[in-house]
């Protein structure tokens, strides 16, 4: 049972209701197109759209309705930010660690829990932060799109369990577990990652002093810090919504995994494994790796209070690259240490210390979803 605090939202209690919700069964063509213009017999609504659904490159019986409407969970279209220290948040919590330049931002999950999508810009760069609860999935794209900037909303629509966005400048649907339109005029664009990670909100603040925080202050009245998925992320607990799709048993369905995907090839970390190792060296995509375990950051899925929630730790993936070389590293504190030159280094790639002092490795793109929808979306990935 699921107690929050407050006013109860009626779009997210919706939304909870989709793991009890039976699923319809396809009345549409082989190829997923609907059998009426209305979408009888599949489990969306094409009312109110002016999207071209004839225009997919996935069959639309995989769409599902999550409960709630179209934006029945609201983006963040104004977002607001405070100085580090300014809005209490508990120093577990973990947020969604975004720099670009020298602007660097935190996206609290008590925050983004209960609207899945910001659109914001940031350093120059315009950017949605979006984060899949279901998925565990926190993934930022730059939003500019031939030669114009898109906004974000949420269908209220899943496909394999994940986010389902749409833009409001063509109302294409967008798939946030890859990036890429699936429905609409721009179906086959993809949008362009932008390196972001979780982190503890004690960790952001050390690391990013002078870093602005996204503040409560959206525009809607939520529970912020409470958790409607209490205990969602059971490892052992199976996955839904995956139409006729069977789980890949190499890991636990819930098992939080590191994703690093280069080029096409896509390597997870199981997070047990990473803790035990502390550092994992590989080479993906031709890219030379660093994935770097760090302790202290609460599940946002576990417990009723995020700031409750057991800690599940957090990963830093890092271009080993730097001066012409590629660099082995071991640990140094809370820092690292090359074994070439000596420097030391920070979580976020900076020589703060020895010969390369001032260098900066490079941020790869990477996530911690849950094995389930790695799997879902992409059944050729690596276990590293």
């Amino acid at each position: 049972m699921i107690r929050t605090a407050g006013v109860v939202v009626v779009a997210v209690s919706l939304a909870l209701l989709l793991t009890a919700c039976s699923l319809r069964s396809d009345d549409g063509t082989a190829d997923g197109t609907p059998s009426s213009p209305d979408g009888r017999g599949l489990d969306i609504s094409f009312e109110g759209w002016e999207t071209d659904f004839s225009t997919h490159s996935v069959p639309l019986a995989e769409f599902q309705s999550g409960g709630p409407p179209r934006d029945g969970i609201p983006p963040v279209d104004e977002p607001k930010f405070v100085a580090v220290g300014e809005q209490a948040i508990p120093p577990r919590e973990p947020v969604i660690a975004l720099r670009i330049g020298d602007d660097a931002r935190a996206y609290p999950l008590r925050i983004m829990i209960w609207h899945e999508i910001v659109n914001d810009t940031v350093g120059a760069t315009p950017v949605a932060v979006t984060f899949c609860p279901l998925c565990n999935t926190a993934l930022v794209f730059d939003r500019r799109v031939g030669g114009r900037t898109l906004d974000f909303g949420t269908t209220g629509n899943l496909r394999l369990s994940d986010l389902v966005m749409w833009d409001r400048q063509t109302e294409s649907w967008w798939q946030q577990f890859t990036g890429e339109a699936v429905v609409g005029e721009l179906t086959g664009t993809e949008l362009e990652p932008v390196p972001a990670r979780i982190m503890s909100s004690a960790a952001f603040a050390e690391e990013f002093p002078d870093g602005r925080v996204l503040s409560t202050d959206t525009g809607h009245s939520r529970p912020y810090g409470q958790n409607p998925y209490a205990g969602y992320d059971d490892v052992d607990s199976p996955p839904f919504l995956l139409r006729d799709r069977q789980p890949d048993g190499r890991l636990p369905p819930k098992e939080r995994v590191v994703t690093v995907d280069v080029d096409e090839e896509l390597v997870v970390y199981p997070l047990p494994l990473l803790e035990e190792r502390g550092l994992i060296e590989d080479e993906v995509g031709a890219v030379p790796v660093l994935v770097w375990w760090q302790d202290g950051t609460a599940s946002a899925l576990d417990s009723e209070t995020i700031a409750e929630g057991r800690d599940v730790g957090a990963a830093t993936v890092l271009d080993r690259r730097a001066d012409g070389r590629t660099l082995t590293f071991e640990a140094a504190g809370a820092n690292i240490r090359d074994s070439q030159t000596g420097s030391t280094w920070n979580r976020d790639g900076l020589a703060v210390d020895g010969p390369l002092a001032g260098e900066r490795l490079a941020q790869v793109v990477h996530d911690t979803p849950f094995w389930f929808a790695v799997a879902a979306f992409r059944p050729d990935a690596r276990i590293g």
